[in-house]
């Protein structure tokens, strides 16, 4: 993360970033969902197996990796207003896009792109957030993600419903980015003006010691959200031979749980240690998506995927909070290195499912959250300072 000045901002000027802050994480949480209800569209268009959709997915993440390395160069440079402005707009186009194409390799190269514009997008709001939070006094980060989630149960709510009134897919997309491209501009009239050096930055470093264990714990609890926002829609269609209407609920299911957990995070980690709260979040996640996958019902299904989204709500704070406390490393470094470990498990956690699913079934792919989840409650004690 960069070193970022900022003029101290007025009370009301400083609530005003605030929402406007909470637009921007809303609309990154609805473009990931809308992504998500229409994997089975894209699928389709392209006639691909699980294995080539994977590694279109691939490409999206190996886009935010390669992101990540100059991520805390490009917004200390031009600021995360600037940044968001950008990258908004760039992932917006990239939803109107996905079904533009009938070649693979515009696929997979539009994956690219989008894999570097929201990860920076991620990284400039989350910095913005990490101000806002200082400049409040107050604890504000499972606020802002629940805005993540909320967007997510609304994008994905609303694919669900479109298809009974006859909107089509490439309408669908088109609509999606033109409403969160007015949302990303509008968001950013209103944030803060905050910029740093030029120069500063901490390129991309693989975690070392006790940053390494907490990383590894971020990237599995991450593998849940990424396999919820790629697969879960597919699997309601695929193994359980829902309508269109039903599978889209499956990721609002996850994220209606999901956002509810964060809006309630802060009040919840003030009465509860870490270690304990991870445990429960990791045997809850592990406890949700084996209902899911063991219950061959929507229904259950559906209860699953929400007991995965309120388990794995809290995961992220509590391992950021953790990241930041590491002794003898800054809290933004601690922050980073964790994060880069944490995008890798969102990235590259849905290919390996889809590698798995291509060569047994989804439904055995994803049993690899279970055992995730399942790890990373085991590992709360080792890895979290008392």
């Amino acid at each position: 993360m960069s070193s970022i000045t900022i003029a101290p901002p007025t009370g009301r000027r400083l609530g005003n970033a605030a929402w406007a802050l909470r637009a921007q994480f809303f609309v990154s949480g609805a473009l990931f969902a809308t992504w998500g209800v229409h994997v089975p569209s894209v699928k389709l268009h392209f006639g691909l197996g699980e294995r080539a959709l994977a590694m279109a997915m691939f490409a999206s993440g190996i886009g935010s990796l390669l992101a990540l390395t100059q991520a805390g160069r490009v917004v200390g440079r031009y600021g995360p207003r600037a940044v968001s402005l950008v990258c908004g707009l760039v992932c917006s186009l990239g939803i109107a896009l996905l079904l533009s194409f009938d070649r693979y390799a515009a696929l997979v190269g539009l994956m690219l792109s989008y894999g570097v514009a929201i990860s920076l997008f991620d990284v400039s709001i989350n910095a913005e957030a990490m101000e806002i939070e200082r400049l409040a006094g107050r604890p504000l980060m499972s606020g802002f993600h629940g805005m993540f989630s909320l967007g997510g149960m609304v994008g994905a709510a609303v694919g669900s419903a479109l298809p009974a009134a006859g909107v089509t897919s490439q309408q669908h997309l088109f609509a999606a980015a033109l409403v969160g491209a007015m949302i990303v501009v509008a968001g950013c009239s209103s944030m803060l003006r905050m910029k740093g050096p030029p120069a500063v930055g901490i390129p991309l470093s693989l975690p070392r010691g006790p940053l390494a264990l907490i990383g590894v714990l971020a990237a599995m609890g991450l593998i849940a959200e990424g396999a919820m926002y790629d697969w879960s829609v597919l699997f309601m269609k695929q193994e359980l031979r829902s309508g269109v209407a039903v599978a889209a609920l499956a990721y609002a299911s996850f994220s209606a749980a999901m956002a509810a957990g964060r809006f309630g995070g802060d009040w919840v980690r003030a009465r509860w240690a870490s270690v304990p709260l991870l445990r429960a979040s990791g045997a809850l996640g592990a406890v949700g998506m084996a209902l899911a996958l063991l219950v061959p019902h929507p229904a259950a299904a559906l209860i699953g995927f929400a007991l995965v989204g309120l388990g794995f709500a809290n995961v992220v704070p509590v391992l950021f909070t953790a990241a930041a406390q590491v002794p003898g490393v800054t809290p933004a470094h601690g922050i980073a290195a964790v994060s880069s470990l944490g995008y890798l498990g969102m990235m590259a956690g849905p290919p390996l499912i889809g590698i798995i699913a291509e060569a047994r079934s989804l439904t055995l792919g994803l049993f690899t959250v279970v055992l995730f989840a399942a790890v990373l409650a085991a590992s709360a004690r080792r890895a979290l300072p008392e």
